[in-house]
């Protein structure tokens, strides 16, 4: 039961809250981790592409990802569940196609996810990743959102 599990990381809150049920839920599976992060430049590009150098924003905005994905490889090595690291960059789509296609990849049988759980406009405005996710993938996807206190 859950012998890998995909964690798709961003940096923020949530996912690093994510990551904490991961862990948890490996333990008790004695399951191992899939940590992902998806470099997702595009947002970044329309803002300022009048003067950026596209390069150095896409090496930039990569080794970030590796920082997120050792730095929770770190903290799952320090609960006792070990976990491998993978940083892919989309140029076209959206992160959810990249996190589907994660799943099969790395043969994952859960993820395990944070969300914003953003309503309305912004949800209209921005999407919703890890909506996406729920609906279109094949294996049980488990959705972390930050306790109603903690949200802004």
């Amino acid at each position: 039961m859950y012998s890998k599990i995909l964690v798709p990381l961003d940096g923020g809150t949530t996912s690093e809250r994510a990551l904490r049920e991961a862990v948890s839920l490996a333990k008790l599976t004695r399951g191992r981790l899939a940590l992902l992060h998806v470099v997702d430049d595009y947002p970044m590009m329309v803002e300022m592409s009048a003067a950026i150098d596209f390069d150095a924003v896409r090496r930039q905005l990569r080794t970030q990802g590796e920082e997120i994905v050792e730095k929770g490889r770190v903290m799952a090595a320090a609960e006792g569940v070990e976990a491998d690291t993978s940083v892919t960059d989309i140029t076209q789509g959206r992160v959810s196609d990249a996190i589907l296609k994660a799943v099969d990849s790395t043969h994952s049988e859960l993820v395990v996810m944070g969300t914003h759980g953003r309503r309305g406009f912004n949800h209209l405005v921005m999407g919703s990743d890890a909506e996406a996710v729920v609906r279109q993938c094949k294996v049980p996807v488990m959705v972390v959102r930050l306790p109603q206190d903690k949200q802004k």
